[in-house]
């Protein structure tokens, strides 16, 4: 909540839904038929990773249902391997026409993070896990 001039204006999400963006580093990406997962990293609010699930091809422009949400992992190794949840961003979930997201976690300088998103064309769910990523 914050006043700005005597107006009281409330701001949605929480403060590491307010610092998520689809674009620093990417440390995690990978393509599954018109869908395209990508996980970023910057560094500030002690390590902020967020992740965006992108339409690709035919799919690209198109409203279809997107998901994506994002994972603090509470390990700090094991590229690939399943993540045990220490905290999780809100889900995006929505008919979209380009991407779904963004949808990160702060703190995870030091811990592993993941992600997964699906989209759904023509009849099938394309659906991808990163598993533990920026380890």
């Amino acid at each position: 909540m914050v006043t700005v001039s005597g107006v009281l204006v409330l701001v949605t999400g929480t403060p590491s839904q307010a610092a998520v963006s689809c674009s620093g580093t990417v440390s995690y990406n990978k393509n599954y038929g018109p869908g395209e997962l990508t996980i970023y990293y910057n560094s500030s609010n002690g390590g902020t990773n967020s992740a965006c699930f992108y339409h690709q091809g035919a799919a690209y422009g198109v409203a279809a249902p997107t998901y994506v949400r994002t994972y603090r992992c509470t390990q700090t190794s094991g590229e690939g391997q399943p993540c045990t949840i220490a905290a999780s961003s809100s889900a995006d979930s929505g008919n979209y026409a380009y991407y779904a997201g963004p949808r990160g976690v702060t703190g995870a300088a030091n811990y592993c993070v993941a992600a997964e998103g699906y989209i759904e064309w023509q009849g099938f769910t394309y659906y991808i896990s990163s598993g533990r990523q920026g380890c």
